[in-house]
């Protein structure tokens, strides 16, 4: 889910999210990711919608020893950010030419960038490539994109391991008036246009995984929520669902603002994680 609480996309927002989002990812489904490439001794991985590279640190150890990392975005300022943030996060980094060296324990991982525009072609990876992944992007784009996708991948019989689908669901404790309204307005204001067309939003994961499975991938699939408590990311996420909502002017403001600054104890988001293979 994208509520753009911090600046849209930014690398603020991104890094604020990345700690909800590794601890949300269900690890049935990494397990399965990381059984089926258990034998191989290195694997090439393109990340759809990379932002910072926050799927290679969350994959990274559960993959081949060698890797070789391929991170696209549509944004330059945040796969810039990123060579920043894997070059501290590792425990060597070096540059050689527009790539990107890197040890973290055993692991030994090469990383390139490339600038992609999704809403005009899917299909990112560059040959070669033998995972496709993604995070937090398949909720932003329409069905027919979705469709495109699945089918792209599915010409190479890439596997894909799509992780924090947005799913619809939002519970808040303790419990307010306005949920249920203010829970309608944000599902529907997720299904405008993101860029990709109208968005699946809240559909999207079930979209994809009936996608998947109608090109004949087997998939494994499992929950993800993130389970948040007082923080900034818990007051982030609300005011940006609220500001969601006041765009669509569908909810009282004095009373949203209200929904907004309730004091909670825990905010859920509801998510979805598929790892899919060509059967």
């Amino acid at each position: 889910m994208e509520c753009f609480a911090v600046s849209g996309f930014s690398p603020a927002w991104l890094a604020l999210r990345e700690p909800a989002d590794k601890a949300a990812r269900n690890p049935a489904v990494l397990t399965a990711c990381a059984d089926f490439f258990a034998a191989r001794s290195e694997l090439s991985i393109c990340d759809l919608g990379a932002g910072t590279g926050s799927s290679l640190r969350a994959f990274a150890d559960r993959l081949p020893d060698r890797q070789h990392w391929t991170l696209v975005d549509h944004d330059a300022d945040n796969l810039a950010a990123a060579l920043q943030v894997l070059a501290a996060w590792a425990d060597e980094a070096s540059h050689q030419s527009t790539d990107l060296t890197l040890r973290r324990g055993r692991k030994h991982i090469t990383v390139q960038t490339r600038v992609h525009d999704f809403a005009r072609e899917p299909a990112a990876w560059p040959d070669g490539t033998e995972l496709v992944t993604a995070s937090a992007l398949f909720d932003l784009a329409s069905a027919a994109w979705i469709e495109k996708c699945v089918s792209a991948l599915t010409d190479k019989q890439l596997p894909l391991l799509a992780t924090l689908t947005f799913d619809g669901k939002i519970h808040s404790e303790p419990p307010h008036p306005l949920d249920e309204a203010v829970v309608t307005a944000f599902c529907l204001h997720q299904t405008t246009d993101k860029g990709f067309g109208p968005a699946a939003g809240p559909q999207a994961a079930s979209c994809l995984e009936r996608a998947l499975e109608k090109a004949g991938y087997a998939t494994t699939i499992g929950e993800s929520p993130w389970v948040l408590t007082p923080s900034e990311l818990l007051h982030a996420t609300a005011t940006g669902i609220a500001d969601a909502v006041t765009e669509l002017g569908s909810v009282d403001a004095v009373k949203l603002a209200a929904w907004r600054d309730q004091q909670r104890t825990r905010l859920v988001i509801g998510h979805r994680d598929v790892f899919a293979v060509k059967a």
